[in-house]
């Protein structure tokens, strides 16, 4: 693995903000849905966002 420059980290750093931030509003939205497919839709979606922020935080390591 390569070094990361400055600019990289902090790229990597707001990504997985994002995807955390994405996850958070995800889960909370299918926590509200009443309709099955739609909290389906949402679970799956933050899922994918929390997948995503893990493979991105593994970069840091």
């Amino acid at each position: 693995m390569s070094n990361l420059n400055q600019l990289e980290l902090q790229n990597l750093r707001h990504l997985i903000g994002s995807h955390e931030t994405a996850y958070q509003k995800l889960s909370t939205y299918a926590s509200q849905a009443v309709d099955p497919q739609v909290k389906d839709f949402f679970e799956r979606s933050a899922q994918s966002a929390k997948n995503t922020k893990q493979k991105l935080i593994s970069f840091l390591g």
